[in-house]
């Protein structure tokens, strides 16, 4: 068999990696978006790395736009096969992609306005895919339980894992009956981390042959969690009763909105949250937050005790779910006091671009970043220290306190990474590090090397293997 690298290779978006059995059966890894600005992957979203009628199945790991993102596009392009994802993953899926379309659709009426006016016709730009597409998509997914082997072609068996990174996220192993022998064909999909709030830990896969591994966080350790609550609150308490100004948490929709809502709900609970309004402003997160409580198989010990105690974990008195456009153009002009947490959390789309623009000039104002920020977006911009970013074609003074957390990442540290793949070392014939910058991946094959890994790679996009 042979497999194909065709994203999230030395990048830490656009995650698709092609695997093609001895008989033609072709099975897609992912079907992710490129979110970054990067030159040499300009075109990465509009081009494909093979044909996508010829793919016979897609595995998708879970609902993150880089990982999802181009299934509708795929659909459009011609694709037809099986999608196979956990339950929560196929009901994310129908809210992400449908707002990803309507970005897209958005982006592209915007552009073409702007370039109407120029006169410039004949540089008009089409979506990447449109709402139909999502529909077309939709159709094709299929939902799995965790830890139950399913069949997707006479000679391949698929078993999900919970990997603990966002509600439905799994861990993909393949068993791979070929040529007289049996396979064993690994994807970590994102690996979550031990201990977090809400989702339960990441269990290990079973021993694979080949595996297919993350790196985002390949060469650093994350903040530890006594400290987050401490930390968190002591920005809190600066931003919003010291300098009286707001707090902007860029957030993404999935996972780390809902995170954070329950943090705060629990401080409220507790009766250690200042007397401040704070609002979600994202429909998706909105939309997101609903589907969590109809998955409460994904649900830890932890959330599922709390539930006894508050029966609302992702609501209190004074939060406001902000659908209406007016109230989240209302809190671009508020002078009061409050905690505001929007989407995207690169804060390259949607909303929280319109607090980026009006709020990041305010010296009292504090910008929290929560989650990795691709090179090239607006949130990276702020996070490595910039004294301006580009928003909406100016470029504004960054006078707002910036503030790091990237102990909020629902991606494992090295660390936890390594103990996740501890019980892969003796049977493994080829480690391949996907979903990580080079700085990055080169690191983590350093310490995986130490913990008695022979073989790990780092493929360039587009390198092939044959196993």
């Amino acid at each position: 068999m042979k497999i194909k690298f065709c994203g999230a290779a030395r990048e830490v978006t656009g995650s698709a990696h092609l695997i093609t059995l001895d008989n033609g059966f072709t099975i897609l890894l992912d079907c992710g978006l490129y979110q970054g600005h990067s030159d040499d992957m300009e075109h990465f979203n509009k081009q494909w790395a093979f044909e996508p009628k010829e793919v016979d199945c897609l595995i998708l790991s879970h609902a993150h736009i880089d990982h999802s993102g181009r299934i509708p596009k795929l659909a459009k392009d011609g694709f037809r096969g099986d999608i196979h994802c956990t339950h929560a993953t196929r009901s994310l899926c129908a809210i992400m992609l449908l707002d990803s379309a309507k970005i897209q659709e958005m982006d592209a009426h915007y552009y073409n306005k702007r370039q109407r006016k120029r006169g410039r016709t004949d540089q008009l730009a089409e979506p990447l895919y449109t709402s139909k597409d999502v529909e077309l998509a939709w159709n094709l997914f299929e939902g799995h339980g965790y830890n139950r082997w399913f069949r997707i072609h006479d000679d391949v068996e698929v078993l999900f894992r919970d990997a603990g990174h966002i509600l439905g996220s799994a861990s993909v192993t393949l068993k791979i009956h070929e040529g007289g022998k049996t396979t064993h064909v690994g994807f970590t999909g994102d690996i979550g981390r031990p201990n977090r709030p809400i989702l339960r830990d990441p269990i290990p896969m079973p021993e694979v042959d080949y595996l297919i591994c993350e790196s985002t966080y390949g060469d650093r350790d994350h903040e530890g969690a006594p400290n987050e609550i401490k930390h968190f609150q002591r920005i809190i308490q600066h931003t919003c009763v010291e300098k009286k100004g707001k707090l902007i948490i860029p957030a993404f929709s999935v996972g780390r909105t809902q995170e954070i809502v329950y943090m705060l709900d629990q401080l409220e609970t507790a009766g250690e949250l200042p007397h401040i309004p704070v609002y979600v402003d994202s429909p998706l997160a909105i939309n997101a937050t609903t589907v969590f409580g109809t998955h409460p198989e994904c649900f830890d010990k932890q959330l599922n005790e709390y539930l006894l105690v508050d029966d609302n974990p992702f609501g209190f008195n004074r939060l406001t779910y902000a659908r209406d456009v007016e109230i989240s153009k209302g809190l671009n002009h508020s002078k009061e006091p409050c905690i505001i947490v929007s989407s995207s959390g690169m804060m390259n789309a949607g909303r929280v671009k319109h607090h980026l623009y009006h709020h990041v000039v305010d010296k009292r104002n504090t910008f929290l970043i929560v989650g990795y920020c691709a090179p090239g977006t607006p949130g990276r911009v702020l996070s490595d220290g910039a004294d301006t970013v580009r928003v909406f074609g100016d470029e504004r003074p960054v006078n707002a306190d910036v503030e790091v957390m990237d102990s909020f990442s629902a991606h494992a540290d090295r660390q936890e990474m390594a103990d996740f793949l501890a019980n892969q070392v003796e049977r493994n014939k080829g480690l391949y590090l996907v979903h990580g910058t080079i700085e990055r991946q080169e690191a983590f094959r350093e310490l995986l090397q130490s913990k008695g890994f022979s073989k790990v790679e780092i493929p360039e996009l587009n390198q092939s293997y044959e196993w």
